[in-house]
């Protein structure tokens, strides 16, 4: 088991998501990969004290489990310089997408990079395990794969048996934002959320909230006309 690994709870699935790659990189994109992300990855050794990582010792610490494009982290990053920012993304085009936005072709190496922001390219889960108890002030979940059909419900980043890794590196009172627009992912929030003993319901809206930046997911869902839900859940005290 490696460092990055921790071992999870029995029953977890091996993971959660499927391909890491969609069509093959161009020269540009495996720079980033190869040049950049290793600037701001958050290493697996550093995961027990997230904000020394940073040099921000006293700052807040948000995590945000696939970004996809990135819009929403890098929005945030930039709307809150006092925030310690962990995006966590396993598909290799969405970490290249974010990384593009952030450095100009030939500065890979050099451009400046936003010093609030650090990347986990690799499952959220094993992050999660390895965090301080009580780490997060804020956990962003939005627009997740939805795993629609029944037999892979348990690919879901909300589900019974993950919600405890969730409750234990989010602080008393830290809040998990959620966010979907699909009809089955929508109901089953509700479901496993409503019965979940360390969360309770703080917010649940139709149209996004302010200080939630859109996403290019939230974008196509209103385009084919699919209304999404936002939620804010509370850990308990």
């Amino acid at each position: 088991m490696t460092a990055d690994r921790p071992p999870l709870a029995e029953g977890v699935p091996d993971r959660l998501y499927g391909r890491r790659r969609g069509h093959p990189l161009r020269p540009r994109q495996q720079r980033l990969l190869d040049v950049t992300l290793p600037r701001l990855d958050l290493a697996a050794a550093q995961a027990a004290d997230p904000l020394a990582a940073f040099g921000m010792p006293q700052a807040p610490l948000w995590l945000e489990v696939g970004f996809g494009g990135g819009e929403h982290a890098l929005d945030q990053v930039a709307a809150n310089p006092g925030v310690a920012y962990i995006a966590s993304e396993v598909f290799e085009n969405g970490l290249c997408s974010l990384l593009t936005r952030l450095v100009a072709e030939g500065e890979e190496a050099t451009g400046a990079l936003p010093p609030n922001l650090r990347l986990w390219p690799r499952d959220a889960r094993h992050l999660l395990a390895v965090l301080p108890e009580g780490a997060l002030d804020r956990l962003f979940l939005l627009f997740p794969d939805p795993w629609p059909k029944a037999r892979h419900a348990k690919r879901r980043f909300v589900h019974p048996s993950l919600l405890p890794l969730a409750a234990r590196a989010l602080k008393p009172g830290g809040e998990w934002r959620i966010a979907s627009d699909d009809p089955t992912y929508q109901a089953w929030v509700e479901e496993v959320m409503g019965a979940a003993a360390d969360f309770v319901p703080a917010s649940r809206e139709t149209t996004r909230p302010p200080g939630w930046p859109g996403t290019r997911y939230e974008a196509k869902a209103l385009r084919e006309g699919r209304r999404p839900i936002y939620w804010i859940f509370r850990r308990r005290a």
